[in-house]
């Protein structure tokens, strides 16, 4: 009597379908386009809004004819950000992260895991370019941090050099940097990994036009103009 009391109640009953819960808010950056992000004075790069402050330097990275991340200089200190697509259930940060682990270790570097401010980072030292070449040298290296940041259905990964991958103090500047980007993915279909392309903000496009067309003008081969670092 229990048993055919118990089925009929379950026969009755509404049914609850459970779905996936919300993703809970986020309560510090790096933001996406579509978060309640803290209002910031920023720079305009297409994939990227990227906070500045006073004292910075801005580089953008070139992939070829793309602009493919940015690069802040602040006294010291470097920070190296890039943006790409991710899946839109999963993030890749633990898989890239044991890449760049064994891509540093490869090269002569040491890595190794470590918690930071973002989460679980990597710790490294990379060989300097141009040392230990010659007989008898030793090979130079460089303290770096790689950083990464799972977003929804983007990915970004910067990376701390200079004095702020070794003092806490340089590196607070770095962080609040990469704590107010703001990550503009687009609804565009793109497969994993594929760079967030970036652009030049108009006012700097409009700047870089119109030196390229007074040196055209002047017929100054050798003068220099707006220098963008390339990093390939």
């Amino acid at each position: 009597m229990l048993r055919r009391r118990q089925r009929a109640e379950e026969e009755t009953a509404p049914v609850v379908v459970r779905g996936e819960s919300p993703a809970p808010g986020r309560r510090t950056g790096p933001w996406d386009a579509a978060d309640d992000y803290p209002e910031a004075e920023r720079v305009d790069l297409g994939g990227l809004r990227l906070p500045v402050g006073p004292g910075f330097e801005i580089q953008l990275s070139m992939a070829g004819d793309q602009v493919d991340g940015v690069i802040v200089l602040v006294e010291e200190s470097a920070l190296q950000v890039n943006a790409f697509a991710a899946p839109k259930r999963s993030g890749i940060w633990d898989e890239v992260r044991a890449e760049l682990a064994r891509e540093v270790v490869a090269a002569g570097g040491s890595a190794e895991d470590r918690d930071g401010p973002f989460g679980p980072e990597v710790a490294a030292e990379v060989p300097t370019q141009g040392q230990g070449q010659g007989q008898g040298q030793a090979q130079g290296r460089q303290p770096v941090r790689y950083v990464g940041v799972d977003g929804p259905r983007w990915f970004l990964r910067a990376v701390i050099s200079g004095r702020a991958a070794v003092d806490p103090e340089a590196a607070r500047v770095l962080e609040d940097v990469v704590r107010g980007i703001v990550v503009v993915r687009g609804d565009e279909p793109m497969p994993p990994r594929e760079a967030i392309q970036l652009r030049l903000p108009a006012e700097a496009r409009q700047a870089m036009e119109e030196q390229q067309g007074a040196r055209q003008e002047e017929l100054r081969p050798f003068e220099r103009g707006p220098e963008i670092s390339e990093i390939r």
